[in-house]
């Protein structure tokens, strides 16, 4: 199962970036694929952004350049924000282990859990075999040499020293939950209060007693501000989904108000919001989002990141002018993350295999202006190209799945995704522990079982 070979016509030797669940699975579907390869891994464990540690970084913000960077955002707290069963890999269930007490058998498990997870589909599939850990790449480039022409040049760094190396094909997998987007607000420079970024965020207890702002209404600024409001003496949410004139206070709590977003900061600690009210606050916390980041990344200008757009990418994945030497897994945001890394890395996979073939380069680069154009037209900012709300997610797991000749995306998962996701808003006290789907939990148990009944050893997986 974790080294079938499908008869590729070529094989490459591929560097990967990165060992979270993109770069674990994109390293599985390369060797499916019978192409040789190495992830490059700057930590020390698998799990990329599921790896938790309490250490933050020393400025809160996270805007000098200079600081040692701690690549870990996830707080203690943290549970995921949709159902195990539509989250894990399609032919790797994300199933309850038997209660041993070491694992979280919750349908909306903890970041701890996530990453057991993790290690155990890479156990499976034998990849941390192909990972070189505490390995940094400094630089990814096309390289310039006749003899290497069409190859990339990646250099790293590590304990053993520097490595400068050829590769076939680049494919980035570092996530993109590292460098902070930040609000910006008028006045703030003269603010004597405390600003943070969610990134630096693991704990409530520094907030004791205070009086918070929370920029931000999406998955972290929800868990974040009702994390905080359990010893805070106040929390107030700002939200640029509201109304201008929102202020109310939040179901089940008595000291966290919902406003619309700030209109200034003053020297004297007030900050006031769009709707009149001020509040004389101790911290602001930026639950913002964050910027896609590739340092290491050389492509003379065809793969620019523009107010967070990374492009042009045909499909998000190939850059037309690079293809297929270069592609990257995982940007696209607000979705069911795992599986669309699977079949995105699929695809990889078997293009450079040459199983399956890339429209020409005119064409792609045409394909992916008509994307941006229609994005535009629809009034949909630059900053948003990643994102796949609605069913936009699931047409495009779908596409890819055609491409490869793999089965769509199932429905249960595709309804479990939606009946959570609009749980996050109308019940997000109640929503991981509180749910009306066990219909779906049922589809998705016997689809696991029949898919999983052609590999016998792995049915202890399953909840029983």
């Amino acid at each position: 199962m974790a080294h079938s070979n499908r008869d590729p016509t070529t094989s490459r030797h591929v560097a990967v970036i990165g060992a979270g669940a993109a770069g674990l699975v994109t390293a599985r579907e390369l060797r499916r694929e019978g192409h040789s390869v190495v992830v490059l891994e700057r930590g020390s464990q698998i799990g990329g952004v599921w790896t938790y540690t309490s250490q933050v970084e020393p400025d809160p913000l996270s805007l000098d350049p200079t600081r040692p960077v701690v690549h870990s955002s996830v707080y203690k707290s943290l549970r995921t924000n949709i159902p195990r069963e539509c989250m894990g890999f399609t032919d790797f269930p994300f199933a309850a282990r038997p209660h041993d007490g070491s694992r979280d058998p919750r349908r909306h498990p903890g970041h701890s859990e996530v990453l057991a997870y993790l290690r155990d589909f890479a156990k499976e599939f034998d990849v941390e075999e192909m990972i070189r850990f505490e390995t940094e790449v400094v630089r990814a480039e096309p390289a310039a040499d006749e003899e290497n022409r069409g190859k990339w040049r990646v250099e790293s760094r590590s304990s053993d020293g520097a490595a400068d190396e050829i590769y076939d094909a680049v494919v980035v997998c570092n996530g993109h939950y590292t460098e902070p987007r930040h609000a910006h607000i008028a006045g703030i420079d003269s603010w004597p209060g405390k600003q943070i970024h969610s990134h630096n965020y693991r704990v409530p207890d520094p907030f004791k007693d205070q009086i918070v702002i929370v920029i931000g209404s999406s998955a972290s600024g929800v868990d974040i501000s009702r994390d905080i409001a359990k010893v805070a003496k106040e929390v107030h949410v700002s939200s640029r989904s509201t109304s201008p004139d929102t202020y109310e206070m939040l179901p089940g709590y008595d000291n966290l108000w919902l406003h619309p977003v700030i209109e200034t900061a003053r020297k004297d600690g007030s900050v006031v919001f769009q709707n009149g009210k001020t509040v004389y606050a101790d911290t602001i916390m930026h639950c913002t989002g964050y910027k896609y980041y590739f340092p290491f990344l050389d492509t003379k200008g065809e793969v620019t990141v523009d107010d967070n757009r990374v492009g042009p990418l045909y499909k998000h994945v190939f850059p037309p002018a690079l293809a297929p030497g270069l592609s990257f897994i995982g940007l696209p945001w607000q979705i069911t993350p795992f599986p669309m890394f699977e079949l995105q890395s699929k695809w990889v996979a078997a293009v450079l295999s040459g199983r399956v073939s890339l429209p020409s380069q005119d064409e792609m680069m045409e394909d992916t202006k008509a994307f941006y154009n229609k994005l535009e037209a629809s009034g949909i900012p630059k900053r948003y190209t990643h994102l796949m709300p609605d069913d936009s997610q699931f047409e495009y797991d779908n596409w890819l799945a055609d491409q490869c000749d793999y089965p769509r995306i199932e429905k249960w998962r595709e309804e479990m995704f939606y009946i959570g996701f609009k749980r996050i808003y109308a019940q997000s006290a109640t929503y991981r522990d509180n749910w009306d789907d066990d219909h779906l939990i049922v589809e998705a148990y016997d689809d696991f079982v029949k898919f999983m009944s052609s590999f016998p050893e792995l049915l202890p997986l399953l909840k029983t």
